[in-house]
């Protein structure tokens, strides 16, 4: 039903994060909320139950500042370090779910998680009581769509530099963060949006891994969603002065953003 779910930001930035450390730029040493940037993720909450999607760093600081005291099941885009490494803060639900948390990931996901988070998966973890070690449950997901808290899911196939990753569509909204390219048969998945969120890490040069904004208004031109958010944004992405040079019905993502879908 429309209104019902509700998309929020937890973080919009770059793998550095806004501020950058040591950095004494404009942005950097900016006063304006929205020019401070944690790593990107989001969360949905749904009629099923709370959908995170990634695990950055700052996941803790950023579950509490937008007041979100449980999460169902967690998905995740690719296993970068930005996305990746807050994983272990997750480890305080279980205990409340009465059992181990799901994760929807790809094999290649998986495969980094049980690597980086070995102590979560070592046998005396099994006996181990709930909240002292992420205990998590996989579901392994590819291009297919697939369901999750009772909201249809539907992976989007992108190029992240040389690496495959995931977006993902949830009805008429998109959420591609951490793309350089679009597969050619991606591109209808992408159709008859009302809201696409899309990587835009900085002006000017394009960087290898990411889309610039020249290149995320591109592929917005291209797809014509009625609101369109940039996100993984860099400390050039200035939101004092930005705002203003973009088209209409395209804005800045930042920290803390909500809207209802």
């Amino acid at each position: 039903m429309e209104g019902s779910r509700e998309f929020i930001f937890l973080g919009t930035g770059t793998s550095v994060g806004v501020p950058v450390i040591g950095c004494e730029c404009k942005v950097c040493q900016s006063s304006n909320p929205r020019n401070n940037r944690t790593r990107s993720s989001v969360v949905l909450k749904l009629p099923g139950g709370t959908l995170l999607v990634d695990t950055g760093p700052e996941l803790r600081i950023q579950l509490l500042r937008e007041k979100i005291p449980l999460v169902h099941a967690v998905l995740f885009t690719h296993y970068h370090a930005d996305h990746l490494f807050g994983l272990d803060d997750v480890r305080v639900f279980p205990k409340r779910l009465g059992g181990a948390l799901p994760i929807y990931c790809a094999d290649d996901v998986e495969q980094v998680i049980r690597t980086t988070f070995s102590y979560a998966f070592h046998p005396k973890a099994e006996s181990m009581p709930a909240g002292y070690v992420p205990k998590l449950t996989f579901r392994s997901i590819d291009a297919q769509p697939f369901e999750v808290l009772g909201q249809r899911v539907v992976p989007i196939p992108l190029i992240h530099g040389r690496f495959k990753v995931l977006g993902f569509r949830f009805d008429d909204v998109a959420y591609c963060t951490d793309v350089s390219k679009i597969p050619d048969d991606s591109w209808p998945m992408l159709e008859g949006l009302r809201v696409l969120i899309v990587d835009a890490l900085k002006p000017g040069i394009p960087n290898p891994a990411h889309f610039s904004l020249d290149q995320a208004l591109e592929v917005i031109d291209r797809v014509r969603p009625v609101k369109s958010y940039l996100t993984h944004l860099s400390h050039e992405m200035d939101a004092d002065s930005l705002p203003a040079r973009l088209p209409p019905g395209v804005e800045m993502a930042f920290d803390g953003l909500r809207f209802h879908f």
